[in-house]
């Protein structure tokens, strides 16, 4: 017999506002907790010197994290000039330091080139893998192994202020998928001649999920308190904090299928749907359209070479 999860069957996404100094997976554990859920996962972990948006994703939410790991990201960070360090963060040892002599053309200069798709060399303080390991497990060894430059867009990268006299650059960044910022300011601080590392990280934001949805874990705390002072479920003052699954692929065109075709879906078949494209991931949903205000989100599909929609992560409720 199958051992009975421990939760309850919440589903659906929380935007945490991820604490300094916490590691991601501490913070996935603490809203697992106060949400009393069977399942949770993030969408991209954060630096524990890191604040920001975290996704946190529960229950049959987890089926679709991936697709928040591929979207784009926004951050707000702090450039320390002059000191550059092993983890090119505050976190790491101090590598090199040198006086800092630069001027705003000269940073206008340095910053333009960042801008569109470049060649990134990742991090060895990265959590991408090497031969099954990721890589800071090697780096803390003292072991650096080859990376592969790859492609990276700065949609964005707007100077907030060049604070000359503590030698800070604070910028706002809006990158795709696997960008390291670090690796970003480390570069920066060698363009510059000077050096430069990470003294303040915060995301701002995955995708298009709004900033002012954020919640912190105090705020999460403060409500599981006052349920139980006020007698009552907690689930009543913390679910309606959540978003629904289909949130994070809001950008897939939606394809619309009755309940048998739903039911061929569950169990791996694939079928026609109305108003599917010609190619591509979709999602899927039980109805009729768009304009359908009962239609419900039964997951993810795909366009095989039949033009048929096959299922790639349906939710099972």
């Amino acid at each position: 017999m199958a051992k009975r999860r421990k939760g309850r069957p919440i589903n659906g996404v929380l935007l945490l506002d991820k604490p300094y100094e916490m590691s991601s997976n501490h913070a996935l554990q603490a809203v697992k907790r106060i949400y009393f859920a069977q399942k949770a996962g993030h969408t991209g972990a954060l630096d524990p010197l890191a604040t920001g948006m975290l996704p946190v994703c529960l229950g049959e939410g987890t089926k679709f994290s991936q697709f928040l790991l591929d979207t784009d990201k926004t951050y707000q960070v702090v450039a320390k000039l002059g000191i550059r360090t092993t983890t090119s963060d505050a976190d790491g040892e101090e590598v090199s330091e040198k006086p800092v002599a630069v001027s705003d053309e000269q940073l206008d200069e340095a910053l333009a080139s960042f801008r569109g798709t470049t060649k990134q060399v990742p991090s060895m303080y990265s959590a991408l893998k090497y031969k099954g390991q990721p890589l800071y497990k090697y780096a803390r060894e003292g072991i650096e192994v080859p990376r592969e430059a790859r492609n990276i867009t700065v949609f964005n990268l707007e100077l907030l202020e060049f604070d000359k006299e503590h030698d800070e650059v604070e910028l706002e960044i809006h990158v795709s998928k696997g960008t390291y910022i670090r690796t970003i300011v480390d570069d920066l601080g060698e363009l510059l001649g000077c050096g430069a590392h990470v003294a303040d990280l915060r995301r701002l934001a995955v995708g298009e999920y709004p900033i002012e949805k954020m919640v912190t874990l105090k705020q999460l705390e403060d409500l599981l308190e006052k349920a139980q002072s006020e007698e009552i479920s907690p689930s009543e003052l913390l679910d309606p904090l959540l978003l629904p699954m289909q949130s994070a692929v809001k950008g897939m065109p939606a394809v619309y299928v009755d309940d048998m075709s739903a039911n061929f879906l569950r169990h791996g078949n694939p079928v026609q749907g109305h108003k599917a494209p010609s190619e591509g991931s979709v999602q899927v949903y039980i109805g009729e359209d768009e304009n359908d205000e009962t239609a419900e989100f039964i997951g993810v599909g795909f366009i095989n070479d039949d033009g048929l929609v096959a299922p790639k992560r349906i939710v099972v409720i």
